[in-house]
């Protein structure tokens, strides 16, 4: 056996020993023993995709969702590069990846040879950990070493108190396919009772005992973990809970899902200054709610591992891997008046979507009610996610993520096909029509793939929507070509070249049906930058003026 061979069979197996399920490959010549290995090995689903950056991004919305490290396979050169802005969003995201990068040997770095570059570190700070593994070569001790790295590998990106990314760089020297020889100088075989590590977590520690009180806040951002303890600690202490889409917490009585809108109104916000503010995962979205986390006088940040932790108003005063949220005495007019002021808050924003046929903050409320439970929204960056937090009610039986570490709109049709493969049940997207046009090579599916469950509902303002909130729209000579940019791009002809069904939504009332099916399919929402804008103002002014008045 050739040792390119012996060291990619026995990588392979031991990380499946480990509890890896899923390999996503982009092919390549060098790259070919890990290949093989993959293909040949029945208990590890492959995914093939032929574009580097599409591969990644799937690879990441797998683990995302499976919450579990996926191998990520490639060739040597400007490929592995492509991986780059995957992982700069699991290493922010927490998602566990396992890079496995072929190279060239020593001798052919340095020397213009073809597809060589400085693999190195590629990713700097952007993975947990990075291991050159070296030239494999038969001799006595390459098994132990091969099987143990593996393990450090696959523990390290799964944390679990900081998951991310781990890169292991493989140099290849030639012959790289099987050769027939299956003698080796040493057994190859790993323990026949699990992985050759055995990692051992230790049980975490006592949490942070908050001091009691009924002017509490829990704030749950993207990423955060043990929600459900947490808003259930918050119940019983008489908290409002102000979610993100993607946080996880927007159920139950005491979700507030109109905090924008709330925090928005100086007069609101300054008589409803909290003692605490307990603090999951990372809010990003709201603009008046991270000015208002900046007010209170004890702000307690959960984070997994305290060698990272998010903290963007720099407003944190304490920071723990557990927070015990106790039950306090007292009456319960502070968790009353946010429920008021939510709830008419609430009645004027939908009073404004009932009004505006398929403008875009309604498509993503009436999407989300329509939903099944059980389940899969995936939801992208810019407008959508935003249109969410603005405009969705609470409801259970939802799992809602979002690519929300580095917050881009690369990838995203990728990562939403990687989170419907890793999904038991109906699986939909929300996506901008830039979105999808940056990521149309997740479209391609080979026939021999798995293929997903997932409806991509695609908003199409033929342009970056966002920007006509922002203080750029204000520069009417280069607005709409430099931040605008419209496209004119028929998404019917993007849906047909990949032989995806579509579907146009001429009327809100057409979604119901439109997202209704089976397998990969695209449903396309054609709206007006102008008017979102338009819509957007009247529901902050509508909001506001239903908050003053006291509901």
């Amino acid at each position: 056996m050739n040792p390119a061979t012996a060291l990619s069979d026995v990588l392979v197996d031991e990380l499946v020993r480990c509890g890896l399920t899923d390999i996503v490959l982009a092919p390549g010549s060098r790259s070919a023993p890990l290949a093989i290995a993959a293909h040949a090995d029945s208990r590890v689903r492959l995914h093939v995709r032929i574009d580097e950056r599409s591969a990644s991004f799937l690879a990441l919305g797998l683990a995302r969702r499976s919450e579990r490290p996926v191998a990520l396979v490639c060739t040597s050169g400007s490929a592995a590069a492509n991986f780059h802005p995957a992982v700069i969003e699991a290493s922010e995201s927490g998602v566990p990846l396992l890079l496995l990068t072929a190279d060239r040997p020593p001798e052919l770095r340095g020397t213009g040879a073809s597809q060589t570059i400085d693999q190195l570190k590629l990713y700097g700070a952007s993975v947990r950990w990075f291991a050159e593994v070296g030239v494999p070569e038969e001799r006595p001790g390459q098994v132990a070493y091969w099987r143990s790295l593996a393990c450090r590998a696959y523990q390290r990106a799964l944390g679990p108190g900081d998951p991310g990314p781990v890169h292991l760089n493989l140099a290849y020297r030639e012959p790289l396919i099987p050769d027939g020889d299956t003698s080796w100088c040493e057994p190859l075989d790993g323990d026949a009772g699990g992985p050759w590590v055995r990692a051992r977590v230790a049980p975490p520690s006592a949490g942070l005992h908050v001091t009691p009180t009924r002017r509490g806040v829990l704030v749950v951002g993207d990423g955060a973990v043990n929600v459900r303890r947490y808003v259930a600690a918050a119940g019983m202490a008489g908290w409002p809970v102000l979610s993100e889409p993607s946080g996880g917490a927007r159920y139950g009585d005491n979700a507030i899902s109109a905090y924008h809108f709330l925090l928005g109104v100086p007069e609101f916000a300054d008589a409803h200054i909290p003692d605490v503010v307990v603090t999951l995962g990372r809010p990003s979205l709201s603009r008046p709610l991270l000015s208002w986390l900046k007010r209170a006088p004890e702000h307690v940040v959960v984070a997994r591992d305290l060698s990272r932790w998010p903290d963007p108003t720099r407003s944190a005063t304490q920071v723990a891997e557990a927070v015990e949220i106790a039950a306090a005495a007292g009456d319960d007019g502070w968790l009353q008046s946010w429920r008021a002021a939510d709830a008419a808050a609430r009645r004027a924003v939908d009073g404004v979507l009932d009004d505006t046929g398929i403008s875009e903050p309604r498509l993503a409320r009436d999407l989300v009610e329509l939903l099944p439970n059980n389940s899969l929204l995936f939801c992208g960056s810019s407008m959508p996610i935003r249109d969410l937090d603005q405009a969705m009610r609470p409801r259970r039986g939802l799992r809602l993520l979002a690519n929300r570490g580095a917050s881009g709109i690369d990838g995203l049709v990728s990562t939403a096909v990687g989170a419907a493969l890793a999904h038991n049940g109906p699986s939909y997207a929300l996506l901008g029509d830039l979105t999808l046009l940056h990521d149309q090579n997740g479209l391609i599916l080979g026939p021999r793939e798995p293929r997903p469950d997932l409806c991509l509902v695609v908003v199409n303002n033929d342009g970056g929507g966002i920007f006509s909130l922002l203080p750029q729209a204000g520069l009417p000579e280069s607005f709409e070509r430099v931040f605008g940019t419209p496209h004119g791009v028929d998404l019917a002809y993007v849906a047909a070249a990949t032989g995806t069904p579509h579907t146009l939504v001429s009327s809100i009332g057409d979604l119901p049906k439109a997202i209704r099916g089976e397998g990969l399919r695209l449903v396309e929402a054609r709206t007006d930058r102008e008017e979102n804008a338009r819509i957007h103002a009247l529901l902050r002014d509508a909001a506001h003026e239903a908050v003053r008045a006291g509901g």
